[in-house]
């Protein structure tokens, strides 16, 4: 069982008492949501075990940086890199709290979003930016015209 420790001999214990290997142990990692989701026969043998969390980090990294290539191109670079995090989270705890974080964070502005004062203010301020963009294009056409670059005189 992955005890979050590196120390061997050294085992999680539940608030009852029991150990590891009892069911109340793997009833409160199950609650809980964190640690590693490997198999059973995985987590059981320590190499293997090392060996799938380096296999589970080098997926989610490449994940992650291929996320972070995709920002500054069209493409869905955060969702990527979401689902970078969602592939470390399926082993690693620090990846589980920053999902649960982000997690909330969302749904937070979600709801924020949703409230009737919030909504009229964005609805105004995108009416307020258009029209500031239609002035600004309307200003550049009167004082430019059309001109398709296929037909650029010299």
């Amino acid at each position: 069982m992955n005890t979050g420790s590196n120390d061997p001999g050294e085992t999680a214990v539940a608030s009852d008492g029991s150990g590891a290997d009892g069911t109340a142990a793997d009833r409160a990692r199950d609650e809980s949501g964190l640690g590693s989701r490997a198999p059973e026969f995985v987590r059981a043998r320590r190499m293997l075990h090392l060996s799938w969390q380096v296999g589970v980090f080098a997926i989610g990294l490449a994940v992650v940086a291929v996320g972070i290539v995709l920002l500054p191109l069209p493409g869905p670079g955060w969702v990527i890199i979401f689902a970078g995090m969602a592939i470390w989270a399926t082993e690693f705890v620090w990846a589980q709290l920053v999902l649960r974080w982000t997690k909330r964070k969302v749904t937070e502005a979600a709801q924020k979003a949703l409230d009737p004062r919030v909504r009229r203010r964005n609805i105004t301020l995108t009416t307020i930016g258009l029209a500031v963009v239609a002035a600004g294009a309307g200003v550049y056409l009167s004082r430019f015209g059309i001109v398709m670059p296929w037909k650029i005189e010299e």
